[in-house]
């Protein structure tokens, strides 16, 4: 991929729409998909969700520790965007462009097919900060809306960033975001906020937006 040199030391709202900078109109993709969700998930009227389950879940456990790689996504996921702003601007806009067609998908099916998962467990074994914080969480995030996985596709989103961008060229820098894409991955049934058919659903929806991004359209930089 071609790499645009960019100086946000010249950035002006003059120039906000030149070659240069125009890449952080994309960036507005974040506030209209956040709204768009938090209505999907409050006021869209439903009137019966499908509750997405495999037997497969059944022998799952919830493991604790994977709530760290489950909340690391936040960090992975600002970090690849800082990075690829600063370093990496044609990475930056094919990341996006991931998470664009990936996310409006997503949503998409969430209004045609609303979901919900009953898999979070009553009660934890053990006590401990790990065990709180998920009982927190629980509280606070909706058990709707859950197929495909948002966490699955913005992992993956990442990683396929990473195998193309600027300076993480060599294999054990992408090898090192692979493994953490795939636990995080992992994390969302351990951690009982997702069913197996939540990954399965949401990887071909990836593979196809990184086809569609990375391998036939090298227009976007």
């Amino acid at each position: 991929m071609k790499n645009i040199e960019v100086d946000y030391r010249k950035l002006r709202l003059s120039n906000l729409a030149t070659s240069q900078f125009n890449h952080l109109f994309l960036l507005v993709f974040w506030p209209l998909f956040g709204i768009s969700f938090a209505w999907v998930e409050k006021y869209y009227p439903v009137e019966h969700y499908i509750s997405v389950f495999s037997p497969l879940d059944d022998f799952i456990p919830f493991l604790e520790i994977f709530v760290i790689p489950y909340v690391f996504w936040f960090a992975y996921i600002v970090g690849m965007h800082i990075y690829t702003l600063l370093f990496d601007v044609t990475a930056f806009r094919k990341m996006m462009w991931l998470f664009i067609l990936t996310y409006t998908s997503t949503l998409v099916i969430y209004l045609i097919f609303p979901t919900c998962q009953n898999l979070r467990p009553e009660s934890f074994e053990r006590d401990n900060f790990l065990t709180r914080f998920m009982a927190d969480y629980y509280a606070m995030d909706t058990h709707t809306n859950v197929c495909p996985s948002l966490h699955v596709a913005g992992s993956l989103a990442v990683m396929f960033t990473s195998w193309h961008a600027k300076g993480l060229e060599k294999w054990w820098i992408k090898l090192s975001f692979s493994v953490v894409a795939v636990l995080i991955c992992l994390s969302t049934v351990f951690v009982k906020q997702h069913s197996v058919i939540d990954i399965l659903i949401a990887l071909p929806i990836c593979g196809i937006a990184y086809f569609a991004v990375f391998k036939s359209n090298p227009q976007i930089e």
